[in-house]
């Protein structure tokens, strides 16, 4: 059986866009959409689904998130196989065990928009930190940025650790028709005041990495390198404006136990301008 593309809807604005990736992603990969509902009440609790059914909140319930939802990605794709769910349970830990079986996962963001920066939802964020499989983040916002370039940008690690991401990268841009443009962050060592050959040089062993992680990426993807100085998050977050994703690995922790995100993949989730992948590459 073929692993889906897995969707948690929850009936709000973002995940109804989530419904919307994830069914072009299920029909770039000739997947089929798997859409669940996951809560430990069986009434839906927001306002928008009742809204578009012209019924009461108290009436709705979770069969008719995921039916407004599985008409809303027919419509989308016609040809991608639908399925649907209502899971009992915690939605963080309902979603991760889904994740073990499914080829992606696609979830929206509830996060509450700052001046500075916007917060992620505790739900995005556990499974994110937490899945076996890939994890799609939407953002909340235009998916169009105006003047933007469309492209698959990926936040090169430590090769082979986020070998994982680095495929999954390519394969998006491959599937997508999209150049892959491959971004990793220097700094020059405090009181470093010039090249000194003794010292090496930061930015030409930042090349020298992303040129290694990009070794085995396929001909037919057009690749850019872009080797910035500043803080790795901020310089991933300049890099994914306009951009269609943004791709980051994520590494479990010794033992298995808690988030497998670390401050770089937790800081642009909250941050980011566009869609973030995040890729659990195997222990």
């Amino acid at each position: 059986m073929d692993e889906p593309i897995v969707v948690g809807v929850d009936g709000s604005a973002p995940s109804l866009r989530a419904v919307d990736w994830g069914a072009e992603e299920a029909a770039l990969r000739g997947a089929p959409l798997r859409l669940v509902y996951a809560s430990l009440w069986e009434r839906y609790e927001g306002e928008l689904i009742a809204q578009e059914l012209n019924r009461p909140l108290e009436e709705v319930m979770a069969r008719d998130v995921v039916g407004t939802a599985e008409a809303r990605a027919r419509s989308r794709r016609p040809g991608v196989e639908v399925t649907t769910d209502v899971l009992a349970g915690e939605p963080e830990y309902a979603l991760v065990r889904e994740s073990s079986t499914a080829r992606a996962m696609v979830l929206g963001s509830r996060g509450r928009s700052g001046f500075t920066e916007a917060l992620l939802g505790s739900v995005s964020l556990t499974v994110a930190g937490h899945a076996h499989c890939p994890v799609f983040v939407l953002r909340d916002g235009p998916e169009e940025v105006p003047g933007g370039s469309p492209r698959i940008v990926l936040a090169v690690g430590d090769k082979p650790r986020d070998a994982a991401a680095v495929r999954f990268a390519a394969e998006e841009a491959a599937l997508r028709g999209l150049p892959l443009e491959a971004v990793r962050a220097w700094r020059r060592p405090s009181g470093f005041a010039g090249h000194d050959a003794g010292e090496g040089d930061p930015e030409e062993a930042a090349r020298e990495v992303v040129a290694e992680a990009l070794r085995d990426v396929p001909e037919g993807v057009a690749t850019v390198v872009r080797t910035p100085e500043g803080p790795s998050r901020d310089v991933l977050v300049e890099a994914a404006r306009g951009a269609t994703l943004l791709v980051v690995g994520g590494h479990p922790r010794h033992g298995g136990f808690g988030l497998q995100l670390g401050r770089v993949a937790h800081g642009v989730l909250h941050r980011a301008p566009c869609p973030v992948a995040v890729v659990p590459q195997p222990a």
